[in-house]
């Protein structure tokens, strides 16, 4: 694949009306009593491919812990793999820590979305990962999500297509990090946000940043201070407007014209 026909795979993958959504989120607290069927986030999660009864079974193995805090980790790098997350509420990061002590922060993970897919190859997580926020999740112990895939058939095919796009997005990063401009990696990650964000029903155009200038300096292969000057150059072009964590998407076709094939 060519740098051309990365960077248009890359703007398809991200392109999203910019309106806000007008579904309105069903409230799914951090409590543990929340089950798959009354999830706001079922149809994103593993339940989506899967009939009521199918949705039940799932549901008996799913283990809903305690809330996470700000800073608390869900695993460390090396520890002995053993379950998939998904999360319910709040955010979190993955980052690697190499032989001589640098971290490198490699995903952010928001509502709906699935954790330790790293794991699954070996016996270890690659990663670590740990809550930017109050953070909730559902533990899936992989061994009896593994059993039951054999035997529904639908889960089974939704969660290879779940790992399909944990390839896709990985390569993805490759393609950011080898061929992009520093203005072209900022902005094709606030369009990633603004996409991911209005798949659970929130503004696509106005958010709050769970993570930090160096979490996402780190995440692009960019300083903090590079960070936040092209978050300025973009305010000054009037393509965004930046409020602490806050962030507007004021253009957004001119932001996915910075990605786009030229």
């Amino acid at each position: 694949m060519n740098e051309g026909s990365s960077k248009e795979a890359l703007l398809q993958s991200i392109s999203i009306d910019a309106k806000p959504q007008n579904r309105a989120p069903k409230f799914c607290p951090h409590s543990s009593n929340v089950s798959c069927t009354s999830c706001r986030l079922n149809e994103l999660c593993l339940p989506i491919a899967l009939n009521k009864t199918e949705i039940h079974q799932l549901d008996q193995i799913v283990e809903r812990n305690r809330p996470y805090k700000k800073g608390d980790h869900l695993y460390r790098q090396n520890d002995k793999f053993k379950s998939v997350y998904a999360v319910r509420s709040g955010s979190f990061k993955s980052y690697v820590v190499s032989d001589n002590g640098v971290g490198r922060v490699t995903g952010f993970f928001l509502p709906g979305e699935i954790i330790g897919m790293d794991g699954i190859a070996s016996t270890q997580y690659v990663n670590s990962t740990q809550a930017l926020e109050h953070s909730s999740i559902c533990e899936i112990p992989f061994s009896q999500l593994e059993k039951l895939s054999h035997q529904l058939p639908n889960l089974q095919h939704h969660f290879f297509a779940i790992m399909d796009n944990e390839i896709a997005k990985d390569q993805q990063v490759h393609t950011l990090l080898s061929s992009y401009t520093a203005e072209e990696r900022t902005a094709s990650f606030l369009l990633g946000l603004s996409s991911r964000f209005a798949r659970v029903s929130l503004s696509p155009v106005r958010f709050l940043l769970p993570m930090t200038r160096g979490d996402i300096g780190e995440y692009l292969g960019l300083t903090v201070e590079t960070v936040s000057r092209i978050f300025t150059a973009l305010q000054r072009k009037k393509l965004i407007e930046v409020n602490n964590r806050e962030i507007v998407l004021l253009d957004m076709t001119e932001l996915r014209n910075i990605i786009g094939a030229n």
